[in-house]
């Protein structure tokens, strides 16, 4: 069995082969920026230009300078269509931000039921039935973090897809993901979904934990704030997952358990969020999702990345707090 790794630490072991493919990243500056109709699900008006804006942006350059990080921002009000990015359209490690989009894809009926599960035949069609499928795993499937899937009685008596699903999402789960992952036909199942989201930037090639080595440069394992952002927001607040599976997963969001540094932390007071944390090699350290704000409730997509240039820094919490709290009063 795989040591455990605590959770907050970065995770860079290599346990399956990758294919190389070649950058093909792009460029952001910090703007007030609108979206074509259509582009997200609420079909929201155009923005309305942020008077903070470039002041928004010098802090966003001095957070960089200061913690010696690329900081790449998509933070947009649906409501109003106020919209803010910082290297946007740049390529950030995924590290655990993908696990959600494969628990959407199962719940979307994207699994075919590869395997080791029983109490079904493993052809998802996203409803009950398919997440109560039990699935069953050994010692030697199990990977670095896996504080649900790792325990006696899930060893012993195997857990639902369901379970799986939760553990991945709340508590970052890494054997959780995986056997997600073989419901899906392996990383490209992830990968596949994105697309048929028009997300053509999402991309996942490898398996946890070798996803986390983050070098720079790589495309492999692989998303911009921008598409990440929009993609989470399609499954949050959109129709690309029928209302009870999107019930689901908005709640497992915002009962992550990871999250208490990152986006939350910089949240103004009365704001509340369901997102996804990653973390990894090179400091990289990711938080994405849906935040609502305020009595009235308005939503907001955020999505933060960070990654640094030194193979051991540590994944760099307060950096993401205080990039939230440039972005969320220049949103509403």
């Amino acid at each position: 069995m795989r040591s455990f790794l605590p959770s907050r630490a970065p995770l860079a072991a290599a346990v399956r082969p990758s294919r190389r493919v070649l950058l093909a990243a792009g460029a952001g500056g910090l703007l007030a920026a609108s979206c074509a109709p259509g582009e997200t699900e609420d079909d929201a008006p155009r923005s309305r230009p942020s008077p903070q804006a470039e002041e928004v942006a010098r802090g966003l350059r001095k957070l960089e300078r200061q913690h010696s990080a690329r900081v790449g921002v998509f933070a947009r009000n649906m409501r109003t269509g106020t919209t803010l990015v910082h290297r946007a359209d740049e390529r950030f490690p995924l590290c655990s931000t993908w696990k959600p989009l494969a628990v959407a894809a199962v719940l979307a009926g994207r699994g075919k039921g590869a395997g080791k599960s029983d109490g079904g035949d493993g052809a998802g069609d996203g409803g009950e039935a398919l997440l109560d499928a039990r699935v069953r795993y050994s010692e030697d499937d199990l990977e670095e973090h896996s504080p649900v899937t790792g325990t006696r009685e899930h060893l012993d008596h195997g857990m639902t897809l369901g379970q799986l699903c939760d553990a991945a999402v709340r508590q970052s789960d890494n054997t959780a993901a995986n056997l997600l992952l073989r419901q899906l036909d392996g990383p490209a199942g992830v990968t596949r979904f994105c697309r048929s989201l028009d997300d053509r930037v999402t991309r996942l090639d490898r398996w946890e934990t070798e996803l986390n080595s983050a070098e720079p440069g790589r495309t492999e394992d692989t998303t911009s704030p921008r598409a990440v952002a929009r993609t989470y927001a399609r499954l949050v607040l959109g129709d690309a997952l029928e209302p009870p599976q999107r019930r689901r997963l908005t709640d497992w969001l915002k009962r992550n358990t990871t999250g208490d540094d990152s986006l939350r932390a910089g949240l103004p007071e009365g704001w509340s969020i369901g997102e996804k944390t990653g973390s990894g090699a090179y400091g990289t350290n990711n938080d994405v999702g849906v935040a609502w704000a305020g009595k009235d409730r308005t939503p907001v997509i955020l999505a933060v990345y960070t990654t640094k240039h030194s193979a051991g820094a540590e994944p760099d919490y307060p950096l993401i707090a205080a990039a939230t709290r440039l972005l969320c009063p220049s949103l509403v």
